[in-house]
């Protein structure tokens, strides 16, 4: 098995057959190994050192009208520990213990263990999600949270939609012709930026098709041979990335709309001479550029180029 993405694997027990039973809840609840992942402004609470870490709060810390199902959603079980997560909703940075501070986990993601780093995300992600479905997509009522925070239901009696965590598909792909490949840039990227070709997958349309679809409308060129590399999810704030390699069938980059400021073929010479800044390290698309440069280069990518993470504006 290949070396999985950052926020992916399996870090911890999702206990999904937990999340309905309330005589649990509230054991988990009462327990003093319980610890609860706080998420503020999007942000996640780290302690700082030279290998930052994940800050856990105990339950006692919280205050006690914080302590239900309505506020806590549980994200699942390791070991013996079961882990909650809950907003922070202030305006102004919440106090916190000396060296530890709120931080965007797209900065510190790709130094933290990974199975930290994942656990950051998941917490990040659901909140979000929780965040942006107060209310009822179907008449516009209040959502009350049910099966320990993984269902949003609809508080009119006559409605009583639920509403799950959803996810964004989005294609990214590498595209080579062989000894090049094709990057792309935006332009409120750092200068010199370039990354791979993303977008979001749309109705009624297959991964395929949407990797054809997304190369050819963004840079012009037309690619076949389309394969499946490995997949990432994306909390920033709710995608899964889906990684591809392409062969490309045409070679003349056009511009066809206004997602791209650049693009333009690299050989693994350009990528070696360490001239261009490629994407953080943490990111699929990363590992996808490393992924082909790696297969025909006498030197890994990540001995050569460093990375640096997406500016905090991102």
């Amino acid at each position: 098995m290949q070396q999985r993405n950052i926020f992916a694997g399996p870090y911890l027990d999702r206990a999904a057959h937990l999340r309905q039973d309330p005589e649990w809840f509230a054991a988990a609840l009462a327990d003093e190994r319980s610890r609860a992942i706080p998420v503020w402004n999007s942000r996640n609470l780290i302690a700082e050192g030279d290998i930052p870490r994940a800050v856990y709060w105990e339950l006692s810390s919280l205050p006690p009208e914080r302590l239900t199902s309505a506020d806590l959603t549980l994200l699942g079980r390791f070991g013996e520990i079961s882990y909650f997560t809950y907003e922070i909703d202030s305006i102004e940075p919440p106090p916190t213990a000396p060296g530890t501070r709120f931080e965007d986990l797209r900065l510190v993601a790709a130094v933290l263990p990974i199975d930290e780093a994942g656990l950051l995300g998941y917490a990040r992600a659901i909140v979000s999600w929780r965040r942006r479905h107060r209310f009822c997509g179907t008449c516009g009522a209040k959502t009350i949270p049910a099966k320990s925070g993984h269902v949003l239901v609809c508080s009119d009696p006559s409605c009583r939609h639920e509403q799950f965590p959803r996810i964004d598909p989005a294609i990214i792909v590498l595209v080579s012709d062989g000894e090049r490949a094709l990057l792309g840039r935006q332009a409120s990227w750092p200068v010199g930026r370039y990354s791979t070709i993303a977008g979001f997958v749309e109705p009624g349309e297959s991964l395929e098709d949407a990797v054809a679809r997304e190369v050819f409308e963004e840079t012009g060129i037309e690619v076949d041979q389309i394969e499946y590399h490995s997949s990432q999810p994306w909390p920033f704030p709710s995608s899964l990335m889906l990684g591809f390699t392409a062969h490309a069938r045409s070679t003349e980059v056009r511009l066809r709309d206004e997602e791209l400021e650049d693009a333009r073929w690299f050989d693994r010479a350009d990528l070696a001479s360490n001239g261009t800044l490629l994407p953080p390290r943490q990111s699929i698309s990363y590992r996808l550029i490393e992924h082909w440069f790696d297969a025909g280069w006498h030197t890994r990518l990540r001995d050569i180029q460093g990375s640096t993470p997406w500016p905090q504006s991102r």
